[in-house]
């Protein structure tokens, strides 16, 4: 129809049945399958057969299109719900970490302090512990005082060769005076005292747990000398 033959007119009820006159007064009556297709197959020939003068009349209301961005609608919504929920959850999971205002300001302050080390710095002049406040653990406090003499004058003893303690631990059950302790060598020293858990460092999100411990270690090169305790190191 169309591309073969000429026709007079034609009609398109809102069944979607077509009605043909033929030049030669047949009459043709079909079902379309769709008058959008039908359109855009036969719009070229009608308007060719109008010009002509062969096609006298036609009826049919040109399709309803939409523009070229609403089939990608569905899939916009899909991603949006997917950042709504991922936002909603990064909220929670960062509550109370301290975030700066507004939305650019919430969402920057969460995501990077959701990466920062959560110490606490223990350097006030009235919270200073000295191991004079440490009752009993006289043998532990012998031993960490070589710790104080290298922090107090660490060139004494590089001159001699020596090198600083990288690290001590203290094992014991809870409530033994461990973080008094080292604390307390802070105390002594003059030094910054940062205090972390272990169970900061495992997180859920891979990259965070590293991120944190380097974050700590990069604000303790800022304030070297100084002492980071790590809490619960069983947790790592």
């Amino acid at each position: 129809m169309f591309y073969n033959e000429e026709v007079r007119y034609f009609e398109i009820d809102q069944n979607n049945v077509i009605k043909i006159i033929k030049t030669d007064d047949t009459v043709v009556s079909f079902q379309l399958y769709d008058v959008g297709i039908f359109y855009e197959d036969m719009n070229t020939t009608i308007t060719r057969q109008l010009i002509k003068g062969v096609l006298e009349d036609y009826n049919l209301e040109p399709p309803t299109t939409f523009p070229w961005w609403v089939s990608f609608l569905p899939y916009v919504i899909v991603i949006v719900i997917m950042v709504a929920v991922w936002w909603m959850f990064i909220s929670r999971a960062t509550k109370g970490s301290g975030t700066g205002g507004g939305l650019g300001g919430g969402l920057g302050g969460r995501m990077n302090s959701f990466s920062k080390a959560r110490t606490k710095l223990g350097s006030d002049e009235k919270k200073k512990v000295y191991f004079s406040d440490v009752a009993g653990a006289d043998e532990e406090k012998q031993e960490l005082q070589e710790v104080v003499e290298f922090l107090k004058n660490p060139s004494k003893f590089s001159e001699l060769g020596a090198r600083i303690p990288k690290g001590v631990l203290l094992v014991g059950a809870p409530g033994t005076g461990k973080t008094l302790l080292a604390k307390a060598v802070a105390g002594e020293s003059g030094v910054p005292f940062y205090s972390i858990s272990g169970s900061d460092f495992v997180e859920m999100y891979v990259g965070v747990g590293a991120s944190r411990v380097r974050d700590l270690f990069e604000t303790a090169k800022k304030t070297a000398p100084c002492i980071i305790f790590i809490d619960e190191i069983d947790a790592v």
